[in-house]
């Protein structure tokens, strides 16, 4: 499952998929069923040391911003949760080097695997009270359904941090997959558009200049 992915293309989303993928419901059970195993890599392990002393030493409730790409919506979210610990997780160095850190003092951003990161936070008992995630890669091929994060092995995990979930994206079909995958694992929530609000990435900010539809799923705890 990777990260976000930036370019200076704003077209829209093209996908040789039309509807709802014909394998969603039978991907979601099957991984329900089937708890997902990897073992973290090490420099996951690494990183996460420095979440794990936070969470140790001031027991703040925690904001998960998953594939948070330079750390932008991290910053943002912390002033948005000032009395929680928000944590920022990507993969590339290369975007969190971008990063332009804030005055906020309740954020920190791991260069990790997010789902492992999951992995290491349940193993520690710990749960999330926010989770977003925000413009994820949506992988639009159909045959590239098992890299979406609803699609991928990991989804128990993220279900199992529990919390109020919101993911949003420029493609309408990924967030509806995403809501059908949270209802099959009991988790009702609802599909709206994003307007009004101040950007809270850069993919937000350009895809709305370039007039596309925004949409999000929200699911309370």
């Amino acid at each position: 499952m990777s990260s976000t992915s930036q370019s200076d293309n704003s077209r829209p989303v093209s996908s040789n998929q039309a509807g709802l993928h014909a394998r969603l419901a039978a991907t979601v059970q099957r991984h329900l069923a089937h708890p997902f195993r990897r073992t973290p890599a090490p420099h996951s392990v690494v990183a996460y040391q420095a979440l794990a002393e936070r969470l140790s030493g001031q027991r703040q409730a925690l904001v998960i911003d998953s594939f948070c790409g330079t750390g932008m919506s991290t910053c943002l979210l912390a002033e948005k949760h000032p009395e929680h610990l928000v944590v920022g997780i990507d993969q590339s160095a290369h975007r969190l080097h971008k990063h332009r850190p804030s005055s906020a003092g309740n954020y920190l951003l791991l260069q990790a695997q997010a789902e492992d990161i999951w992995t290491l936070l349940l193993a520690d008992g710990h749960r999330a009270e926010y989770h977003y995630l925000l413009y994820p890669n949506p992988w639009p091929k159909a045959k590239h359904l098992q890299r979406r994060i609803h699609g991928h092995g990991s989804f128990p995990l993220l279900l199992a941090l529990g919390g109020q979930v919101e993911l949003r994206s420029n493609w309408q079909l990924y967030v509806e997959e995403f809501g059908v995958a949270m209802h099959l694992a009991g988790r009702r929530g609802r599909v709206r558009l994003v307007a009004g609000q101040p950007p809270l990435t850069l993919f937000e900010a350009k895809y709305h200049n370039s007039g596309h539809a925004l949409w999000a799923f929200s699911a309370a705890p």
